[in-house]
């Protein structure tokens, strides 16, 4: 997977103070929309947690899409219900809307097309291939994060990118953020 270099590193105007493992990823996302020419629009993110990673794309898309069961997964360390917590933390941010659902009921009735999507959901091969693919054939760029910590997400990606034809990247920081481009973005 070529590795991705930014040119640019920025932090994000909005930003919330909780601990993540998303950390330091925010530099790079103003990077990857200008670098790949991709419209502000929309973004979807599947795996909200506690909304860090939310509240970066709240910085650049005007509208963030937020899908997640709230109640972690086997590979989180908190398993207890947080949907009041995370949406009373984000609440200041009118254009993040979360949504209590698995990424399996989400899909099957959503057919908007994204300008950006993110996949941080439970790290394995099975899921985070059928959430991306869908993610992928609903956006212009979508990004993983786990790349580097979770092996199964890497190949994953590789394979999403292998079965659409997108541009593939990998930065290997930060836990690893496979970023998967589609060659023929449509600008809207």
């Amino acid at each position: 997977m070529p590795i991705y270099k930014p040119v640019s590193k920025k932090s994000p105007e909005k930003m919330i103070d909780i601990v993540s493992a998303w950390k330091g990823l925010e530099l790079i996302i103003e990077d990857i929309i200008v670098r790949f020419n991709l419209s502000r629009n929309s973004c979807i993110e599947f795996g909200v947690e506690f909304g860090f990673s939310a509240v970066v794309f709240s910085n650049y898309f005007d509208k963030v899409t937020g899908v997640d069961t709230f109640e972690g997964d086997e590979h989180t360390k908190n398993k207890d219900e947080h949907f009041e917590e995370t949406k009373a933390r984000l609440s200041v941010y009118e254009n993040i809307k979360l949504f209590i659902l698995d990424y399996q009921n989400w899909i099957p009735t959503d057919n908007d097309h994204y300008n950006f999507a993110h996949v941080d959901i439970v790290h394995n091969y099975k899921e985070t291939y059928e959430c991306g693919l869908w993610a992928a054939q609903h956006s212009d760029c979508v990004v993983f994060h786990d790349t580097e910590s979770f092996p199964e997400v890497r190949r994953a990606v590789i394979d999403i990118a292998r079965a659409t034809g997108f541009k593939m990247y990998n930065y290997p920081y930060h836990f690893g953020l496979g970023i998967l481009v589609n060659p023929n973005i449509r600008k809207f």
